[in-house]
């Protein structure tokens, strides 16, 4: 799976973009003359508007076939634009990019990808449900988009159970604080809602994206599994497992991805997720080993042979593409849809509408920094809403939409009405944008330091019962 802010593959120059759309053109026309299924012309339709907006974004004019960019055509540095500008947000599985110093618009969002805003009506009934308070990123809108939320709920109360799916895409030996957003609330539903729960590391498909050999990727997944695991899982509901180990070692998993492979075609995936003719074939064929943890008889070893038992994936909303295919073909191979949460992109030190990146130390605040480390990065490269001097500052007022630190603060700290208190007194420039940043830094402080504790009581031997094929402590 990848991660919540993945690191794009880097700039095309104009003429490859114009290049690709002539060849996306020709596929549109050849799909519609040999009248193919209306998934698939709508997926390439999709891949050539996207590819029409990149072409935009780069060279500033509009794409027009037969007329190829000048050589001189300066390629843009898609550097922060001004608040409310009304450029379409890039989002995929590999890339997160926006104008707004605001973010990503998520209404925007939903209704580009079709799902479904969780709503105070959806958040009162998974408290009436749960029977506990809303998690923090449920009442703040982190988590803020659903696919078939209330049928899980539905199903609950008619004593029918479910089963959670998250992973994570080890690219890295260090995780950040934004990689534990899933996380974080993935255990809250494990715990109110004491269900199982298996957790993907995709340590095959970071071999096919990134250069790194395939000993790395698998290095990375254990390393990355411990600060997983230092989140508070329960051993006896939790399957945590690599696809490099338990693609060879399960026949049910793997003939699950046999039948979603099946059932997808090169042109859907083309279309869905922008491979292009030079792409690995790994690359792929990947997304039928997303999807296959969605059904149950994936973990025989946990649910024996049922494979009516409802998925629930809490996950970032940019990994949504791989979720809208598997729920295409749940039903054609004779599987329950999986049910989805999305989470909002957690944004790097420098402002929301830039990329957090495992390779720029400076983006964002790794859960291996001392407290000496996160204090210098807040206090010098945490993007601030606040004015130029004091006395502008104190008579206008600071914009906590686009200040970084409070962003980080509406994740992190437990409490409403002190963050409300700090938003006010922000915005009234009563409180200055260094006594936001110590705030904050206080806050993570202690939190990254009670990780750190948790994390060195991890052994290999802990990760191993993790990772071991087992029944989990749930009768269904």
């Amino acid at each position: 799976m990848t991660d919540c802010q993945a690191d794009g593959d880097g700039a095309r120059s104009p003429m490859e973009l114009y290049e690709k759309l002539n060849a996306q053109g020709e596929t549109v026309r050849s799909l519609k003359t040999a009248k193919a299924d209306k998934a698939e012309i709508d997926a390439a339709v999709q891949l050539l508007l996207k590819l029409k907006v990149d072409y935009k974004q780069v060279t500033g004019n509009d794409y027009k076939a037969g007329c190829p960019p000048s050589e001189n055509v300066v390629m843009s540095d898609n550097g922060p634009a001004a608040d409310g500008a009304n450029d379409e947000d890039t989002v995929d599985p590999w890339n997160v990019a926006t104008a707004n110093a605001k973010g990503v618009d998520y209404d925007k969002l939903i209704v580009r990808f079709g799902s479904s805003k969780i709503d105070q009506e959806l958040v009162d009934r998974i408290e009436k449900v749960s029977g506990q308070k809303p998690h923090r990123f449920l009442r703040r809108g982190i988590f803020f988009s659903h696919r078939d939320m209330h049928q899980v709920l539905d199903a609950y109360e008619k004593h029918k159970s479910f089963y959670l799916y998250t992973g994570r895409g080890p690219s890295s030996e260090a995780m950040h604080v934004g990689h534990l957003i899933p996380f974080v609330f993935t255990k809250w539903l494990q715990d109110v809602f004491d269900i199982p729960l298996v957790i993907q590391m995709t340590d095959d498909e970071k071999y096919l994206w990134k250069d790194l050999t395939l000993e790395e990727c698998h290095r990375f997944t254990v390393e990355n599994a411990k600060d997983i695991i230092a989140c508070g899982f329960d051993v006896n509901k939790t399957f945590i497992f690599s696809d490099l180990d338990y693609m060879g070692a399960s026949p049910e998993f793997y003939r699950n991805v046999v039948k979603v492979q099946k059932h997808v075609t090169f042109n859907q995936v083309k279309g869905i997720f922008g491979f292009t003719d030079s792409d690995c074939i790994g690359k792929i064929s990947f997304p039928a080993i997303q999807a296959a943890p969605s059904f149950s008889n994936s973990f025989p070893q946990i649910f024996g042979g049922k494979k009516d038992i409802q998925c629930l994936i809490p996950c970032a909303i940019d990994q949504d593409p791989y979720f809208r295919m598997t729920r295409d073909v749940a039903p054609r191979i004779g599987y329950p849809k999986p049910a989805l949460l999305h989470s909002t992109f957690f944004p790097a030190l420098q402002g929301a509408q830039t990329k957090m990146s495992a390779s720029d130390a400076n983006s964002s605040i790794f859960l291996t920094d001392t407290p000496k480390q996160i204090k210098n990065k807040v206090n010098k490269h945490a993007f601030s809403g606040g004015k130029d001097t004091v006395e502008e500052h104190r008579k206008h007022g600071g914009n906590a939409d686009v200040d970084v630190s409070f962003m980080y603060l509406t994740f992190f700290l437990e409490d409403d009405e002190q963050l409300e208190k700090i938003k006010q007194d922000y915005t009234s420039g009563a409180l200055l944008t260094g006594e936001l940043k110590k705030i904050l830094i206080e806050t993570l402080q202690p939190m990254i330091a009670q990780h750190q504790e948790r994390r060195k009581q991890v052994t290999e031997e802990t990760v191993k019962q993790f990772m071991t094929p087992r029944p989990l402590n749930f009768n269904f």
